[in-house]
């Protein structure tokens, strides 16, 4: 359950120097965040109290940015987004009004149109979130809060009670989509439109 088995990229990213699972990469977020604002070209980014923003990027009046937080080239930031909890965003991805994103890494070319929630989640290149979709975090539906991830028929326990998931490149989200917390979804994936996936009702079918 790697990263890098699912984003092709991933093994080239400034993540790849922390040889961690994926909810460890997002259960660090702030840490990780932080120590790549260190190593930004200067000459290419806006940076202002931990927050680093690419020259070419559009962010509109009325997007909340959080630090710490990198957004790459030519990224669009809508009015109404909402960008916290460290984040690190590749080139060319798009945030609609409403999204939101927390704790999260967003590879290159991914969008999340608008009225989404995407928290403490790993998104490969070329993701599309339609209208509504959203990756839940957190089990609020019971007194054990504790992720659990399926691998080889049974659940595996991941150490954090936050965890959305890890969506490999071009995977798509149909609107108001949803994906429950501790879910791996392989490359090209399709959610159909208000479907649920649930990773751990998946187990032992």
């Amino acid at each position: 359950m790697t990263s890098a088995s699912h984003i092709r990229k991933f093994p080239s990213s400034p993540l790849a120097q922390w040889d961690v699972p994926p909810w460890e990469l997002t259960y660090r977020s702030e840490e990780i965040v932080a120590a790549l604002l260190q190593a930004l070209d200067l000459s290419e980014f806006d940076v202002n109290e931990g927050i680093a923003v690419h020259r070419s990027c559009t962010v509109e009046s009325g997007a909340v940015l959080k630090a710490p937080l990198i957004l790459g080239p030519r990224c669009f930031v809508a009015a109404g987004a909402y960008l916290r909890g460290g984040c690190w965003v590749e080139a060319d991805c798009i945030f609609g009004p409403g999204a939101e994103l927390k704790s999260s890494y967003v590879f290159a070319n991914s969008k999340l149109a608008h009225f989404n929630f995407v928290g403490d989640s790993i998104l490969g290149e070329r993701v599309n979130l339609e209208a509504g979709s959203i990756i839940c975090n957190y089990r609020n539906e019971r007194e054990d809060k504790e992720i659990r991830l399926p691998f080889d028929d049974r659940l595996v326990p991941t150490g954090v009670d936050k965890f959305g998931a890890l969506l490999g490149d071009d995977a798509r989200l149909g609107a108001n989509a949803v994906i429950a917390p501790g879910a791996i979804i392989p490359c090209g994936t399709v959610i159909r439109r208000c479907e649920l996936f649930d990773a751990e009702q998946q187990v032992g079918k």
